[in-house]
C-alpha cells in the first residue's frame, strides 16, 4: 500500500455489515476534502462495501490490505 498521510484511523473490528461502512461515512464526513481516513475491519464483507461506498459518495479507495485477520482500507475524501 502507498505511503499517504493519515488524517484518521477507526477501527471496526468485529462489526459486521453495514456497520463498517456506516462507521467510514461518518468519519470521513469530518474531513475535508483531499483528507485520507484509514478503516480497519474484520468483515470480509467490507472488501466489497468499501468498493461499493467509494464508487457511490465520490470518495476514493486508494489502497487496501489484506492479512489473514482483517482488512485495512485508505479512501481520500472527495
Amino acid at each position: 500500500m502507498q505511503s499517504v498521510d493519515i488524517k484518521q484511523r477507526i477501527d471496526t473490528s468485529g462489526l459486521m455489515c453495514p456497520l463498517p461502512v456506516l462507521r467510514a461515512g461518518k468519519a470521513i464526513r469530518k474531513l475535508e476534502s483531499g483528507e485520507v481516513l484509514e478503516v480497519t475491519a474484520t468483515d470480509p464483507a467490507s472488501q466489497e462495501d468499501m468498493r461499493s461506498f467509494c464508487q457511490t459518495t465520490g470518495h476514493i479507495l486508494i489502497g487496501s490490505r489484506t492479512d489473514p485477520t482483517q482488512f485495512v482500507y485508505l479512501i481520500r475524501k472527495a
